[in-house]
């Protein structure tokens, strides 16, 4: 692997989708790990052919999800039973039905705050500069152009070899990332 500090990656850009498609899997095939696609809409199929992994944000959420409803049953209960115990017309100090409406409203706040905290932390925002935003060509990325970048910090990146295997996939215009 040849590293250079100031650059980020290689990028190519593409007219279709289904090029982009076809470039995400060429280049997982070759071996590249480190390897991310940039569309002005969604393309279906290109998860898949960047063989992305499942998202940790819905056990992010389950798990908020249970912190809160626990926390706010657990909460309504050492008060009602433990911390002032106050025998109302003979009911138990345990009463749970009365406790179901706090639990289901922090059961909801817990898991869409986690959620949210939880995609934010996953996805490195804010992030208000990308090393992608020093390549003039790529404002076409929100309008009509797909881009494929492989990053420098890929165990098989080479710069000329890289930017090589981009050119072999027809990529109309090949860019180095600089990460200044």
């Amino acid at each position: 692997m040849e590293q250079h500090s100031h650059i980020y990656g290689v990028m190519g850009e593409f007219e279709t989708g289904e090029q982009l498609i076809q470039a995400a899997k060429k280049t997982r095939e070759a071996g590249y790990r480190r390897v991310d696609a940039y569309a002005p809409y969604p393309v279906e199929g290109l998860s898949e052919a960047l063989r992305l992994h499942r998202s940790w944000v819905p056990l992010i959420t389950l798990l908020g999800g249970l912190a809160g409803g626990l926390g706010g049953f657990g909460l309504q209960y050492w008060a009602s039973a433990i911390t002032y115990p106050l025998n109302i017309g003979g009911r138990p100090l345990n009463s749970w039905p009365a406790f179901v409406p706090v639990t289901f409203e922090l059961t909801i706040l817990g898991a869409s705050l986690s959620a949210v905290l939880g995609m934010l932390g996953l996805n490195r925002l804010p992030q208000p500069h990308h090393a992608v935003f020093n390549v003039p060509r790529f404002t076409h990325a929100s309008t009509d152009r797909f881009f494929i970048c492989i990053q420098a910090r890929d165990k098989k990146f080479h710069l000329a070899e890289t930017a090589r295997f981009l050119q072999g996939l027809d990529a109309h215009h090949v860019s180095e990332v600089s990460d200044d």
